[in-house]
């Protein structure tokens, strides 16, 4: 039998990050390779990040309904590639060591797949040869060592005036009513709109109590980004922007400017049109969400993310356990069994998810931005 082995762990080309680690590892980290020399770096900056992604707390310090009880500390340490203060062009290795495991509650999961989760999908590519626990190299764990890749990127892009701010806009099937960026890190949902967040968390607690979980929707604008970024044809922005955000596990959609919406428009209403001003281009809309033939137009780049409910329930669910070994032919055999998930999960994925997105869209403006410079 052949055994597979586990490519695809490097995002971008300029500039680069391979992610390492496993949910129940020593550690956890990432490489980048390609930032230029000069940047202002700290751990403090990367550390302020992983701190918004960090589980057990909200924008706001304290405990919310939606994160997992997991409390790590998530601290990050520069092993290469920063001195005084300042990237110096050559790799860049973070790494953040693991300090909370509770491995027990997954012993039941070595021939057992969880429903939702990719243990199944793992064990059979992999020849049963995994780590279990917590998910191992699949799980949402690993989205550390993207925002703290992230974290590097967005410094490169600070320099050139690029900002990016992502928020749940909807949660537990709740909409935020408004978009006020101010907001977003004064609730535990992080979204725009404090008093649709309060009916999210809400909802959030009920489906807590009861076992269950709760998908949203993440909408991310980028601002300042100039024109031209991209690719016209296989490399196009908004294609490298869908592949970075369905990188992320829970992540099942991807539109950008009005999306699916513009399947129900006509191109009188659809089209941007344009006027100039002291002599230059200004879009009188944005429905094309700041990309235009794989390129960026100058204008807000606007996207939103689906994201699925969190698979770790609490409720019994029927799933397959693996009887024996893989055979000569790849095959194994399986038998029909319920499952009780233990651990400590989240119940909604949304505000963790938020700086996640923020880093994945840093990592692709941040590669095409070092393409235009020469």
């Amino acid at each position: 039998m052949m055994i597979m082995k586990n490519n695809g762990n490097t995002f971008g080309t300029n500039f680069s990050v391979t992610t390492f680690g496993e949910s129940h590892g020593v550690a956890l980290g990432c490489i980048i390779d390609g930032c230029p020399a000069g940047i202002e770096l700290s751990a403090e900056v990367i550390q302020k990040a992983l701190n918004r992604r960090r589980p057990g707390v909200s924008p706001d310090g304290k405990l919310n309904a939606s994160v997992t009880a997991r409390t790590e500390a998530d601290a990050v340490e520069i092993l290469s590639g920063v001195f005084e203060g300042r990237t110096t062009g050559t790799p860049i290795a973070l790494e953040v060591r693991n300090t909370s495991q509770h491995s027990k509650d997954y012993g039941n999961l070595d021939l057992t797949f969880r429903p939702g989760h990719a243990d199944y999908t793992y064990d059979v590519k992999y020849g049963g040869c995994r780590d279990y626990r917590g998910g191992g190299r699949s799980s949402g764990r690993e989205t550390l060592a993207r925002v703290a890749g992230g974290a590097v990127a967005a410094q490169l892009l600070a320099q050139h005036g690029i900002k990016i701010t992502a928020y749940t806009i909807r949660a537990a099937g709740i909409s935020a009513e408004k978009r006020d960026l101010s907001q977003i890190e004064q609730n535990a949902l992080r979204a725009p709109d404090n008093e649709a967040a309060e009916k999210m968390n809400a909802k959030i607690e009920e489906l807590r109590a009861a076992g269950d979980s709760a998908g949203g929707i993440i909408e991310c604008i980028v601002q300042g980004c100039p024109v031209g970024l991209g690719e016209p044809a296989f490399d196009k922005l908004d294609a490298n922007l869908a592949k970075a955000m369905l990188s992320i596990g829970a992540v099942k959609g991807f539109e950008i400017g009005d999306g699916f919406a513009a399947a129900d428009s006509f191109g009188s209403t659809n089209n941007d049109c344009m006027h100039a001003e002291n002599g230059q281009p200004v879009f009188d809309s944005n429905h094309a969400g700041g990309v235009l033939g794989g390129l960026s137009t100058g204008a807000d780049i606007i996207f939103r993310v689906a994201v699925k409910p969190v698979p770790s329930i609490f409720k019994p669910q029927q799933t397959v356990r693996r009887t024996g070994d893989f055979g000569e032919d790849g095959k194994a055999q399986y038998e029909t069994t319920e499952l009780q998930i233990k651990g400590r999960h989240d119940i909604c994925l949304c505000p963790r998810i938020v700086p996640v997105v923020e880093a994945m869209t840093a990592l692709v403006l941040a590669d095409f931005l070092l393409r235009n410079i020469h």
